[in-house]
């Protein structure tokens, strides 16, 4: 997966990934049907691409949920990562980021958009994985209880 639409925007998000600041993403719940991809659930693995298309770590879902848009709350910006990490500045880089994809795709960008709101953890490379992700003892677990 790539974080974005823009090689610059991959390249960014995969260092606040990396860098333990962004550990959760949304996304359009539309997206998933159109293309008859399934919601990602708890424990899921995937490889988050930089810029370049090349694997930077791998991340494993720890929690999703499908809110609105208005539903989005201050915890999930702060997860999020990205700017000042305020629920003002997450709305109005995600309102500007779908707009764009409604512009490419002809929908309609409001409130009551249905979203998948995914927090994960970074289970590979060592060095960059979470904690608990390294905790032997948690030797099966896919993530902390929500």
């Amino acid at each position: 997966m790539r974080f974005g639409d823009s090689d610059e925007l991959a390249d960014e998000f995969a260092a606040l990934v990396m860098a333990g600041t962004k550990r959760a993403h949304a996304s359009l719940a539309r997206d998933f049907n159109a293309k008859g991809r399934r919601l990602p659930k708890r424990g899921d693995l995937s490889v988050v691409l930089d810029g370049a298309r090349e694997p930077r770590c791998v991340i494993r879902c720890v929690d999703v949920e499908v809110k609105t848009m208005a539903d989005v709350d201050e915890r999930f910006a702060w997860d999020a990562g990205g700017g000042d990490r305020s629920l003002q500045w997450w709305m109005s880089a995600h309102t500007r980021y779908f707009r764009r994809q409604a512009a490419r795709e002809g929908f309609a960008v409001g409130a009551d958009m249905k979203l998948v709101l995914e927090r994960f953890e970074v289970v590979w490379p060592p060095e960059a994985a979470d904690a608990h992700s390294r905790d032997p003892r948690r030797k099966g677990s896919s993530g902390p209880e929500p």
